[in-house]
């Protein structure tokens, strides 16, 4: 598994609505085994195996992160935001972040004082980047009305295989979906496997959708994060035991296709790997559920990859879950093109 790859991916910020540069890499790593690749109008990459084949599986796995975007520069020439995502402004008090105008990175901080961390509540407008400007227009020469934020955080590697960075929250997802495509391309698969970087989950979802409706698979695995029960302040009674370094997380949800979920669970047991169960009463909260319901309507399962501390910019992964998601889906893809091949059915219930 190429490890380097995921941390120049998670080295690349791209906050929700400004995925072009991220989205170049994950091209350029994709050319190495795709047969064909595709972009649209919404920023999705595409790395496609099989173009051809009668049988189409979608990979939908997420390259936005939760960030911030510039709205305003004030006289002091500190910088006001607005969020792009799921962010608790909270977190963010105190921390170093990068300002991204036209290509370049400019250094700042979220100021902080006494009185804003005694508030009980606080809200993105609480929140101001300090690029060291003395004035309002020093910082419009550096930065702009627009321009994207995120935390400044780069990669740590922790013990037990583990490590940190923001973003996990779904670098990892995107890069489970090009690596698995390209091994279940080394390993013979016949069907065809359109490997989608998509853009948008944490803000719109547009991603998903412009894919699944312009290539209408038969299927898709949405790889995503979840909660690791085992982290500070979680529940496993809210939706499952889930622990960092178990191993790859399945779901059982009503928005969960049965047949798929069920040949995920053969292909584990057959590979003596250790799976997770998330349940989802309702909605999955990932690139799945637009899916799902996109078109037709389209049978999707859900791999997640435990996370601790998710939506903040310090989220914690394991290196061995990743590696065994990616071996579990590149198999599995090798045994839907057999499957399918024989008249897989992907209906729960039958006539």
């Amino acid at each position: 598994m190429n490890r380097e790859f995921l941390k120049d991916l998670l080295s690349t910020p791209s906050v929700s609505g400004y995925e072009e540069a991220i989205q170049q890499k994950a091209l350029a790593y994709g050319k190495a085994f795709a047969h064909a690749q595709l972009t649209d109008p919404s920023g999705n990459a595409v790395s496609i195996v099989n173009p051809d084949a009668a049988h189409r599986v979608l990979l939908c796995g997420h390259i936005d992160e939760i960030g911030f975007i510039v709205t305003h520069i004030d006289d002091s020439g500190r910088l006001h935001l607005a969020k792009a995502g799921g962010v608790s402004p909270r977190l963010y008090i105190g921390s170093p972040v990068q300002v991204w105008h036209e290509g370049s990175k400019v250094n700042g901080i979220i100021a902080t004082s006494s009185d804003l961390v005694k508030k009980e509540k606080i809200d993105v407008s609480d929140l101001l980047v300090d690029i060291g400007a003395a004035s309002k227009e020093e910082a419009a020469a550096a930065v702009a009305v627009g321009d994207m934020v995120c935390a400044d955080v780069p990669v740590r590697e922790l013990m037990n295989d583990c490590f940190t960075c923001r973003a996990l929250d779904d670098r990892t997802g995107a890069f489970v979906v090009l690596e698995a495509a390209r091994e279940a391309a080394q390993q013979g698969a016949s069907l065809g496997i359109y490997a989608a970087t998509t853009t948008g989950e944490e803000t719109t979802g547009r991603g998903a959708y412009h894919a699944a409706a312009r290539l209408k698979p038969h299927c898709c695995i949405a790889v995503d994060v979840t909660w690791a029960s085992d982290a500070p302040g979680t529940n496993p009674g809210d939706t499952g035991e889930v622990k960092l370094g178990g191993g790859p997380v399945l779901c059982m949800g009503s928005a969960v296709n049965k047949p798929m979920n069920a040949l995920l669970k053969q292909v584990a047991e057959e590979l003596d790997m250790k799976v997770q169960w998330e349940i989802a009463g309702g909605r999955t909260g990932t690139d799945g559920d637009t899916v799902n319901q996109t078109d037709e309507g389209i049978p999707m399962a859900l791999v997640s990859i435990p996370l601790r501390y998710m939506h903040s910019s310090v989220e914690v992964g394991s290196w061995k879950d990743i590696e065994d998601c990616v071996r579990l889906l590149s198999t599995f893809l090798v045994r839907l093109s057999q499957e399918l091949d024989k008249g897989f059915d992907f209906r729960p219930v039958r006539p």
